[in-house]
């Protein structure tokens, strides 16, 4: 099994099913996911676990290419927030994003601690 960290307002997201979607770099760690896989995400805020099964892996080159391809609700914004792919530097460096690319998990929750 993977194990992710996730800020709380993600975490709630998945928890309440309407953030289908998770983006990480597609580092060497994130490379070894497999479809089928089972992914325990931890909310860093409360501790709080989800297991969810990857239903679907999407590769691109940058976050541009994952925004133009998704639905804005599906990777976690709400339908009042403006989707830019440039938040996504707060967690990541460009060189980072260009070394590796980027990887969106397709995730169905399966329980909740």
């Amino acid at each position: 099994m993977h194990r992710m960290n996730l800020w709380n307002d993600s975490f709630e997201a998945i928890k309440d099913g309407w953030k289908t979607i998770e983006m990480r770099l597609n580092d060497e760690k994130r490379s070894q996911i497999k479809i089928s896989d089972e992914i325990e995400f931890t909310n860093i805020k409360t501790n709080e676990t989800l297991i969810c099964r990857v239903t679907n892996l999407f590769k691109y080159n940058n976050f541009e290419e994952l925004y133009n391809n998704h639905n804005k609700i599906s990777i976690g914004y709400t339908k009042d927030e403006s989707a830019n792919p440039d938040d996504m530097l707060m967690y990541y460096s460009k060189e980072d994003i260009e070394r590796y690319g980027v990887l969106g998990i397709e995730i169905q929750k399966l329980s909740g601690k």
